[in-house]
């Protein structure tokens, strides 16, 4: 193929489009997916009557976890755990919402808690990686911009790819601490009949449409580093 066809395939063209509208309609379909299925849950309140901060509490200290705290955050789905302090940060319709959503989302951060707890293999990966990924994630798309606008420094662009395929490479070493926390918080809230066994793959839904969330958002990563990639590539030639 020479440059004038492949310079038209891609700057004219459907690969270009393909990689720029896919990943955008993925995301909004996975995050569209989550919400719905988050509202769907989140008016079903399981058995027990236990709020997400009862469940969180209960599992946490059956696992002997005491030292780990609990609070009420701020806006939805912005749950999240915190090993540098130890806490658990829960949003307001998880921390005393009593549906079965908020059961699978309190727990699933007690998962992360546990992972941390019992030293998960992948999580000592994934922390080598954060403070480079940060740097990635700051500089990357200035770095790629630079590269683009100034011909004469197409070596930039190269180097804002990889700054890219950093955060690609942390967000696979994310994956499996995602799926692995949804997976203990799954087994525990079902072991510990603190939902009950109707209840259980109502939780599944949940967590795996909010993992599915982190699985577009690599694929997201992926196509822009091909899209790059192939620039680059024609530039060159």
């Amino acid at each position: 193929m020479d440059y004038f066809t492949l310079h038209s395939i891609l700057y004219g063209g459907s690969i270009q489009w393909i990689l720029i509208l896919i990943p955008i309609i993925l995301v909004l379909l996975a995050q569209s997916a989550l919400k719905r299925t988050y509202a769907k849950y989140s008016k079903i309140y399981n058995a027990r009557n236990l709020t997400g901060l009862q469940a969180a509490r209960t599992i946490l200290d059956n696992q002997g976890l005491h030292n780990v705290q609990i609070f009420q955050g701020h806006g939805q789905l912005s749950d999240y755990y915190n090993p540098d302090k130890n806490i658990i940060m829960l949003s307001p319709d998880v921390y005393s919402g009593t549906s079965v959503a908020a059961l699978a989302i309190a727990a699933h951060e007690v998962g992360h808690a546990i992972q941390h707890a019992t030293k998960y293999p992948v999580i000592a990966l994934r922390n080598k990686l954060l403070p480079v990924s940060i740097v990635a994630g700051n500089l990357a798309w200035i770095v790629i911009m630079l590269g683009l606008v100034f011909a004469s420094f197409s070596g930039l662009l190269w180097v804002g790819i990889g700054m890219l395929g950093i955060i690609a490479v942390f967000q696979v070493v994310t994956l499996p601490l995602e799926f692995n926390a949804s997976s203990r918080a799954l087994s525990i809230l079902e072991s510990t009949n603190l939902l009950t066994y109707e209840e259980v793959p109502m939780a599944k839904k949940v967590l795996n449409y909010a993992a599915l969330t982190y699985v577009v958002a690599l694929i997201t990563t992926l196509a822009q580093v091909l899209r790059l990639v192939l620039i680059a590539v024609a530039r060159r030639d």
